[in-house]
């Protein structure tokens, strides 16, 4: 892609769409990779999150693309050179922990969906200027919690977004229940020594919160 005309905002929409939970995925052991991916699309969470802090990471998207229905992406991009060797691995779209402008321009130029960080007014206008209207709202609780996001919502009542960090199964639903929030994102759905049945499961209860703001989009 070569310019930012192909960025196409709904795509990053569609994606966030597809679940009510996006599993934000720590790959330590990189055989169980693909069998962790196929768990979880099993029990209906098709939008998988690999995160970029470990050795096998970009392996770990190459491996978990190969499971039918799986979209895979990369998360933790902090600047242009992992988003590129993001692109290079078959990431279907990147998050990443926060905006900046050389970021979110060479993830615009690339033409992938977007989802990038943010926890202040500030930040969602640096995004706004870019064009971006979805954002993940990071590190969620420690940046306030429901209450903080509510606030903000305010003045920037156009965006969308996606809560990450100290979201649980236990309080997923209270963000949910936003309607400016279409998914969360979460840990908790793959936990070590998890076995593809306890992962499946987990996917299961998750797949099953209610979205209230998927309706209203």
């Amino acid at each position: 892609m070569s310019d930012t005309q192909a960025f196409q905002p709904s795509e990053i929409e569609r994606i966030m769409l597809t679940a009510p939970v996006i599993p934000v995925l720590v790959v330590h052991d990189i055989g169980r990779a693909r069998e962790q991916a196929e768990a979880l699309v099993e029990g209906g969470l098709r939008v998988l999150e690999v995160t970029l802090r470990t050795p096998d990471a970009l392996e770990a998207i190459k491996r978990m693309n190969l499971v039918p229905g799986a979209i895979v992406g990369a998360g933790t991009v902090a600047n242009p050179r992992e988003l590129d060797e993001a692109l290079a691995a078959g990431a279907e779209f990147i998050v990443s922990p926060g905006l900046t402008h050389n970021l979110g321009e060479a993830a615009l130029q690339s033409g992938l969906p977007f989802l990038p960080g943010i926890a202040t007014a500030g930040d969602i206008m640096r995004g706004l200027d870019l064009g971006l209207s979805h954002f993940k709202f990071f590190p969620a609780m420690a940046a306030g919690g429901v209450p903080a996001l509510k606030a903000l919502t305010g003045p920037f009542a156009q965006c969308r977004f996606c809560p990450t960090g100290g979201i649980t199964e236990a309080n997923a639903s209270d963000w949910l229940a936003l309607d400016t929030v279409l998914c969360v994102g979460g840990t908790w759905l793959v936990h070590e020594g998890a076995s593809p049945e306890d992962i499946k499961a987990s996917a299961q209860a998750a797949a099953a919160l209610d979205a209230g703001a998927q309706a209203t989009t």
